[in-house]
């Protein structure tokens, strides 16, 4: 039957009070207990050697140009954006005016995730030849003036020693930052554990990607899942139930009970997670844990999404693998989705019924939400989320080790039918939507993340060796 906010509210806050005469204890399992250094990973910094590259008294961008007053304006200005490098650990920070210099810093360098080079002068031409021997994932920023070797950086990115080798030229210093998006993506695969509620065998796959990527993967049972479950207090559970019903618009279908237990999942969960210290949880919901666990894992995916910790439907591999990648590059997650097409608005509907509410990361502002059912089993609890409609988004699938197809777009309309998934969004397809069904490949499920991402994903899959595939061109 159905019932209103207003009954939920008052059934669930009669709850929480019950519970309450029992312990005066605050609730312990509402954060996670390792905190994370940044969305998506819990191990380790980012480690950057920062190198400014220039020669004294060089013509431009003037003879008159002092090197170490310049290398002091741009320390200025990652001060100012002191927050976007919060999880760097700028191993080496040095002003390096010749070649020979660049041996002082070897081994520092040989450890570091990447290199950020800040061109400052002309004549570093021999000074970057130098750095990229060690075949370290390396960006260069170049802002105007600062040289004419930007004439041939296009030539070195297609020789061989220039492999790992990218560039920025632009005024807006803020791209500083951007700068280190692709080797954080890198790190935060390599550092990352998936944890996969499922009693499907192992494939080869998991041990492909932990030879290709650094990403482990670990099989967890039903059982050990049931313990922890057994062991979240009842009123932690009614307590987190309270916070999804009190921030919903409306609750429609689930029950009072069905939240609750879900919210008790989601709990379990996260304690799950962070004994295991993982980043990733899968559940294989509609294979083998279909109906062998108290509630379905929707609001879980949700909640760990929103903490910047990833939320995997259907022990979706390739799928969780991308969202550690959107996260690593912009700190946002993805929405993993169930596509259909309408070609008349040139639109693909991308639709699942597992929504996030912070799509624009663990410190933005919530999206509204609903509290449904799900749609194709009509049971169960999940966060109906309508999205930003205007908002550039990005749509990507890495595809076994060695490919990423993509397609970017804005979303135009978030669908309220009882038709396909809860959780909609129509994106208006930057491209050609006949091609993009045309060249579709590699399974259904596809991963949207807010922004426009093609040149992090350029320089991502530069850096690792991927093929890009734009679908939609």
């Amino acid at each position: 039957m159905r019932q209103t906010r207003r009954t939920f509210l008052r059934q669930t806050a009669m709850a929480v009070a019950a519970s309450a005469l029992g312990s005066s204890a605050p609730s312990s399992a509402s954060q996670p207990k390792t905190a994370l250094i940044s969305p998506g990973c819990r191990r380790s910094k980012v480690k950057i050697a920062k190198l400014y590259l220039g020669t004294p008294k060089a013509h431009w961008p003037t003879p008159l140009l002092d090197l170490k007053a310049e290398r002091q304006r741009y320390e200025k200005e990652f001060a100012k954006m002191k927050d976007e490098f919060a999880d760097v650990d700028f191993v080496v920070n040095e002003l390096v005016t010749s070649p020979e210099q660049v041996a002082q810093f070897a081994e520092r360098l040989k450890d570091a995730d990447g290199i950020l080079l800040i061109h400052l002068s002309m004549g570093i031409g021999n000074i970057l030849r130098e750095i990229l021997k060690f075949q370290r994932p390396t960006m260069l920023f170049a802002a105007p003036y600062s040289g004419h070797e930007w004439s041939w950086f296009g030539r070195l990115r297609n020789q061989p020693e220039g492999a790992l080798f990218d560039c920025i030229l632009s005024s807006d210093l803020s791209q500083l930052a951007v700068a280190i998006r692709p080797i954080r993506a890198i790190h935060h695969l390599r550092e990352a554990k998936i944890l996969d509620v499922t009693a499907r065998p192992q494939t080869a796959y998991a041990q492909e990607v932990k030879e290709r990527f650094g990403t482990e993967y670990k099989a967890i049972d039903r059982e050990r899942v049931l313990k922890i479950y057994e062991k979240i207090p009842d009123s932690e559970a009614i307590a987190e139930a309270q916070r999804w019903i009190s921030g919903a618009e409306k609750v429609v279908e689930p029950s009072r009970d069905e939240i609750i237990r879900s919210c008790k999942l989601a709990l379990a969960l996260q304690r799950l997670l962070d004994e295991e210290e993982a980043t990733v949880l899968m559940v294989d919901c509609y294979g083998t844990m279909w109906r062998q666990l108290p509630a379905y894992p929707c609001i879980s995916h949700c909640r760990m999404n929103n903490l910047g910790f990833g939320g995997i439907c259907e022990s979706d591999f390739q799928s969780a693998l991308t969202h550690i990648i959107f996260q690593g590059l912009v700190g946002r997650p993805g929405f993993i989705s169930d596509p259909t097409i309408d070609a008349s608005k040139n639109c693909i509907i991308l639709a699942h019924c597992m929504g996030t509410t912070k799509m624009d990361g663990p410190k933005g502002k919530p999206h509204r939400y609903r509290l449904r059912s799900i749609m194709e089993r009509q049971e169960g609890a999940v966060v109906q989320v309508f999205m930003r409609v205007g908002q550039k988004v990005t749509q990507a699938i890495l595809l076994g080790t060695k490919e990423i197809r993509y397609f970017t777009g804005t979303i135009v309309d978030t669908p309220d039918v009882d038709r396909g998934c809860r959780t909609k969004i129509a994106v208006r397809v930057d491209g050609d939507i006949e091609k993009l069904w045309q060249n579709w490949a590699g399974g259904l499920h596809r991963v949207t993340c807010y922004g426009d991402l093609t040149q992090d994903l350029k320089r991502f899959c530069r850096f690792m060796k991927l093929e890009l595939i734009n679908e939609a061109v």
